[in-house]
């Protein structure tokens, strides 16, 4: 299997690139604050799920690489977060992208919880 066939990688690589087309309507002075930080974080989920199905032979690694995407994920919802208080998106759209970085959590969860579905040996 490939990591582009993962559940988590697919559904955390549609939610940084929803993020990447909402983010295009913030204000030109959030582009290096604001704009930049939810873009990297959200990314980073992906990123770190296929570094993380990469080194499934190494357990503690793979282990650590999802806890890293979980505070990633973390991270995308607090950005989330400011962007509603700052109005640059709206309640519905904050809910509709927090249940969707929510659903990521727990399948990266349901993935250190069981990682020898994941190939990784135990």
């Amino acid at each position: 299997m490939r990591f582009q066939e993962l559940l988590a990688y697919q559904k955390s690589f549609h939610l940084a690139m929803r993020i990447f087309e909402i983010t295009k309507t913030f204000p030109k002075e959030e582009i290096y604050s604001l704009t930049d930080q939810i873009r990297r974080s959200s990314r980073s989920v992906s990123a770190n799920i296929a570094e993380a199905y990469r080194k499934r032979i190494y357990p503690k690694n793979f282990h650590s690489k999802l806890t890293d995407c979980d505070a990633e994920n973390s991270e995308t919802q607090v950005w989330l977060e400011f962007s509603l208080k700052c109005d640059y998106i709206s309640e519905e759209l904050f809910d509709e992208l927090i249940r969707e970085s929510d659903e990521v959590g727990r399948i990266i969860n349901y993935m250190i919880l069981n990682p020898q579905k994941f190939g990784v040996s135990i």
